[in-house]
């Protein structure tokens, strides 16, 4: 098996968690890219018409993406339990996916209008409303900490791979000091090997 890899894509990361959890991440090889949202790499084009990182090969010829395809996959082909069977639990799964997915999505939008959007067209307010999607995602998983708490699967581990990303690239929200609830969590979940992992591409 293979990924199209970045060092800081949240999204790569959140598969290799869940390959790690599964016992499958010996067996997956790192490839390098260069994924942008303006100056698209072709040869993520070639295998994904989106040109987005992850992008996953299997050993039998499936080129799949995004994220949520390649952790079900990764959790079938391990036999594993990331993703709860039909009922309860895994509609509160899936929902928590959906949640961790969406701060995400707001944090590279934001991340994208600091970096990628040129200086006399960027929208500070646009920015700033992405930004409250965080806060506000945040503030309903302090208020209810138990959603989070004495589980993992697939919706931890995308929660827990967004406030890694919100520590890489928005340092300065200092989310911890407003949502001790979840900092609490966190601190504790990420001490999990999965969580502490850092992948590099083989020299």
């Amino acid at each position: 098996m293979k990924i199209l890899f970045s060092p800081f894509s949240p999204y790569v990361r959140k598969c290799l968690v869940t390959a790690m959890e599964l016992g499958l991440d010996s067996g997956i090889t790192l490839l390098p890219s260069n994924a942008h949202p303006v100056n698209r790499d072709q040869n993520i084009v070639a295998v994904n018409p989106l040109g987005k990182v992850p992008t996953f090969f299997t050993d039998d010829g499936l080129v799949l993406y995004d994220s949520r395809v390649i952790c079900e996959y990764l959790n079938h082909l391990g036999k594993g339990e990331l993703f709860p069977h039909p009922g309860r639990q895994r509609w509160t799964s899936l929902t928590l996916q959906s949640l961790g997915d969406g701060m995400l999505d707001a944090a590279l939008l934001a991340r994208y209008e600091e970096v990628a959007r040129p200086e006399a067209i960027k929208w500070a307010e646009w920015r700033a409303a992405q930004l409250d999607k965080i806060e506000s995602s945040l503030q309903a998983l302090n208020h209810s900490p138990e959603s989070l708490a004495n589980r993992v699967d697939i919706g931890t581990i995308t929660i827990a791979c967004s406030l890694w990303y919100l520590d890489l690239r928005f340092s300065e929200m200092k989310w911890r000091e407003r949502y001790p609830k979840v900092a609490d969590w966190y601190a504790a979940y990420s001490q999990r090997p999965s969580t502490l992992a850092k992948w590099s591409l083989p020299e």
